[in-house]
């Protein structure tokens, strides 16, 4: 059959990969981080209160207040190429795609502020990929992370008349291949100290004690993961929760009253990594290695070390591609 001359044209059918992670404000000033935290801070999954009690609070209170503190922390971990969680995405994006080559376009998105995943789910599509693998950068499942992720893309899916088919990929806490890969990068961290730890601490971050009474999995999904890499390095291993925010009970042991608790019992030499960041960002280049190292070493610690994220180190990546292709398959 021949086609219309004025038929519109049609790309190829191609598969997609949409790498998603939290989100970071657009520079580390007090307006951008005001619109990031807007965003992110109305969101119902994160915040559970009900919005005729907590928009007064957001908008009256911690939007004219906590922007200011948050852009200085920014700013202390800003760089030239900009946010460390988006050019660590970015940089993962890039590397699977090279992995990848002709098989899928890969591509990465922020659950809030730039990229969207609304602009990349229709650039993709608009670009032919009819089939895409949508992969959020979570090892643990929440639906302040995991959850928020798939709602924006079914919001983004439900404007469209020619939806492309949507897999997700699934919280990957206890995989072997994700528990192989934080051994691999521990052990090789661990090697380069100049000082033997009394103590390895896993932080992973906190979540109101409520979400885990709801039935969110998070809280579980944490402690499997640390057991598993402590069972697989051999060595024993501390956990806590961090970035506690507001008045709620959150997850225990929290990781500043855990830093200086270890510090004091006599436990001076520590080692810290944060096994649910899939990049390294605010929460650990900041509230970790800078504010984690001053509160531990004031409570009496001599030797302290905060080990990177698996970013987009070949173990990270190997890890990222190994699931990717496994939940492309039939597709690829």
């Amino acid at each position: 059959m021949q086609i219309p001359s004025d038929h519109p044209p049609i790309k190829s059918p191609k598969t997609g990969v949409l790498l998603v992670n939290l989100g970071t404000p657009d520079a580390p000033t007090p307006s951008a981080v005001k619109r990031y935290l807007k965003q992110f801070l109305s969101d119902r999954r994160v915040v559970e209160i009900p919005p005729l009690v907590w928009q007064p609070i957001l908008r009256g209170i911690i939007l004219n207040t906590r922007p200011k503190k948050s852009a200085a922390a920014y700013a202390k971990v800003w760089t030239d190429k900009g946010s460390p969680l988006a050019w660590h995405t970015a940089a993962q994006a890039e590397a699977l795609a090279a992995r990848m080559g002709d098989a899928a376009d890969v591509r990465y998105a922020m659950r809030y502020g730039q990229p969207s995943i609304e602009q990349q789910l229709r650039a993709m599509k608009d670009d032919g990929c009819e089939r895409i693998l949508l992969a959020p950068l979570y090892p643990q499942y929440s639906g302040a992370t995991t959850a928020t992720v798939m709602d924006e893309a079914y919001r983004t899916l439900a404007g469209m008349r020619w939806q492309m088919a949507l897999r997700s990929l699934p919280p990957y806490y206890d995989d072997p291949v994700y528990i192989g890969a934080l051994k691999t990068t521990l052990e090789a961290q661990l090697a380069g100290l100049d000082f033997t730890p009394d103590v390895v601490l896993a932080s992973f971050h906190g979540m109101p004690e409520r979400t885990l009474e709801l039935g969110d999995p998070y809280h579980c999904h944490c402690r499997k993961t640390a057991r598993l890499l402590s069972e697989a390095m051999g060595i024993p291993m501390e956990v806590s929760f961090q970035s506690r925010f507001g008045r709620a009970k959150w997850l225990d042991p929290a990781t500043d009253v855990t830093l200086e608790r270890l510090a004091q019992e006599g436990q001076k030499k520590l080692a810290i990594f944060a096994p649910g960041f899939s990049s390294d960002c605010l929460e650990t280049l900041e509230e970790l290695a800078m504010e984690g190292k001053h509160q531990f070493e004031e409570a009496g610690g001599t030797h302290f070390a905060y080990l990177p994220c698996l970013n987009s180190g070949e173990p990270g990546m190997d890890m990222i591609e190994h699931l990717v292709r496994r939940e492309l398959s039939g597709w690829l």
